[in-house]
């Protein structure tokens, strides 16, 4: 089984919906240690992609739908939150150019190139709780999961399964990049924001798959 164009839209509008449905509660998550703008931020940038996605050639490969959900995040959505998700689908989009559709491999790859678009971006690393801390172990999930012969749907389901553990573990942690920084201790107990987000986004991926 492999996953076309249909699912990266149908993906990119449940993003839409969740990120409108926990736009309250990201607010809440990020003022509690950041500018308390996330949750605004991106509903505004996926409402933008949702107003832009009529637009796409009826010939569009998931690559192309990446491809602009990366253009518009990064244009619409302020904060860290746009230029870093707009640099994961970018390099996703850029990790499956050649697809017309998405095998396990395909999609592993596409996860991979996204957490390490984040990465290069914001130059956290596992434990600096930020989105990394959603995105490495869905990513490293993924991959397990592939490695065994799972399809598309049980990769995603891993993924997102391990980046909502993966946030849940941001709250004891103290942060060590971003705003949330400068709160050393107090940080403790908090979840980041991104990585909430994150797990949300790669929920809808999975659910859409399912």
């Amino acid at each position: 089984m492999a996953l076309g164009t249909d699912w990266v839209l149908a993906w990119v509008r449940a993003t839409a919906a969740v990120i409108a449905e926990n736009r309250a509660e990201l607010v809440r998550l990020d003022r509690e240690i950041g500018d308390g703008d996330h949750g605004e931020n991106l509903d505004r940038g996926f409402t933008a992609v949702l107003g832009k996605l009529d637009g796409l050639a009826p010939d569009a490969t998931p690559a192309d739908v990446l491809k602009l959900v990366a253009t518009t995040l990064i244009s619409t959505v302020g904060g860290a939150a746009g230029p870093l998700y707009g640099t994961a689908y970018l390099k996703a989009s850029a990790a499956v150019k050649d697809s017309g559709e998405l095998d396990p491999a395909a999609l592993v790859a596409a996860l991979t190139a996204a957490r390490d678009g984040i990465v290069s971006r914001g130059k956290a690393e596992p434990g600096d709780k930020t989105m990394v801390d959603a995105w490495t172990p869905a990513v490293d999930a993924a991959a397990a999961a592939e490695q065994e012969g799972a399809e598309v749907g049980a990769i995603l389901d891993a993924a997102a399964s391990a980046a909502e553990r993966g946030a849940a573990e941001t709250e004891p942690l103290v942060a060590r990049k971003g705003r949330a920084s400068y709160l050393g201790e107090r940080a403790i107990g908090h979840r980041d924001p991104g990585a909430q987000s994150s797990a949300l986004i790669l929920r809808a991926a999975a659910d859409t798959a399912a």
